[in-house]
């Protein structure tokens, strides 16, 4: 294992190097007249661990079953305080890992709730069905939690090759759970909205075409009904890096990248609008940057050596290479496409 690890580490640096090699993101943003600037902050992302039930193969946070980190209750303490004396920030964006299994995602989500602040859910659905989370889906009913959950394919043996097999009878089984309750539902605001990656080294095709193929789809075969679909472009760091090094496409993808930048989508970048938060307390300008651990321009900075969150109002924003991955085609952000 020590020996295979190394090799992957190996493969990983190679690749930084060979995305370096393209022409740099900023001069490209320069020569399109945009700025790197952040608007006024109105969303928080917080990873609160790496600890999941799977271990997907385009996961860029490197989840699975043996990871430890999770965000302490100190952490979230402070967190809490950060966000009740910031009335800017309207949205919280929680992800992991499974957020769920962190030991402290209920009290931050309560918490949340109590100071009137929207919460976001990143859910991968199988986790429904993990001891201990037999009435999660309750808990995000009554919390009223805007559920974002994976689903990268309408097609069991696609979503079963990329994120294990019989995960998409239990995805189905858990969207089921939730249609019950309300989620996805017309007119009961309980928002549950679908995530559609590529399967591949290739741009995610129109999000409103695909989204109404799922809705058909969906509905005609398997009887589920959600709100919107959201299409990302897979990043080229981490696993998702590692595997097109394996692959020996790394080179063809970023070039797919770099020749589909669109300054439109690099306008609506979604951290012109938010920051990123460790599970450490660190503090970045996207969830990408935060997985290459690239702090926010400027300066190292985590949630105590700051008295305010929009001490980020209106300041650069750090960039690399792996930034085209959000800017091609109709662009690509948590919250899918962005043109």
């Amino acid at each position: 294992m020590e020996k295979e690890n190394t090799k992957k580490q190996i493969r990983e640096q190679m690749g930084k190097e060979k995305i370096k090699g393209f022409k740099n993101f900023s001069e490209t943003m320069r020569e399109n007249s945009l700025n790197l600037k952040r608007n006024r902050v109105s969303t928080l992302q917080v990873n609160i661990g790496k600890l999941c039930n799977q271990a997907c193969h385009h996961c860029h946070v490197e989840s699975s079953p043996t990871r430890t980190e999770n965000m302490s209750m100190n952490t979230v303490e402070r967190l809490i305080e950060l966000v009740e004396n910031n009335p800017a920030i309207k949205l919280i964006d929680i992800t992991g890992g499974a957020p769920e299994m962190n030991p402290n995602f209920r009290y931050f989500v309560k918490s949340l709730r109590k100071l009137g602040k929207e919460v976001i859910v990143r859910c991968n659905l199988t986790i429904l069905f993990e001891p201990g989370q037999e009435d999660t889906a309750l808990f995000f009913r009554d919390q009223r939690l805007h559920i974002v959950a994976s689903l990268p394919c309408y097609s069991k043996e696609n979503v079963d090759a990329q994120r294990g097999r019989g995960v998409f009878n239990k995805s189905v089984e858990a969207l089921r759970i939730l249609n019950g309750l309300g989620y996805g539902k017309e007119g009961s605001g309980l928002k549950l909205d679908l995530v559609y990656n590529p399967g591949g080294a290739f741009l995610p095709p129109s999000q409103a075409s695909l989204q109404e193929e799922y809705k058909k789809r969906l509905k005609e075969e398997i009887d589920v009904e959600f709100n919107e679909l959201f299409t990302i472009t897979n990043m080229p760091i981490k696993r998702f890096l590692d595997d097109l090094e394996k692959q020996g496409k790394l080179e063809e993808y970023m070039q797919v990248l770099v020749d589909n930048f669109n300054p439109m989508a690099a306008k609506n970048l979604m951290c012109r609008d938010l920051v990123s938060i460790g599970y450490d307390g660190k503090i970045y300008d996207c969830d990408f940057n935060q997985m290459l651990e690239i702090p926010q321009s400027g300066a190292e900075k985590n949630i105590w050596n700051i008295r305010s969150l929009a001490e980020f109002d209106f300041k650069d924003f750090a960039t690399e290479n792996h930034c085209y991955g959000c800017t091609a085609g109709a662009g690509s952000s948590c919250g899918g496409a962005t043109t």
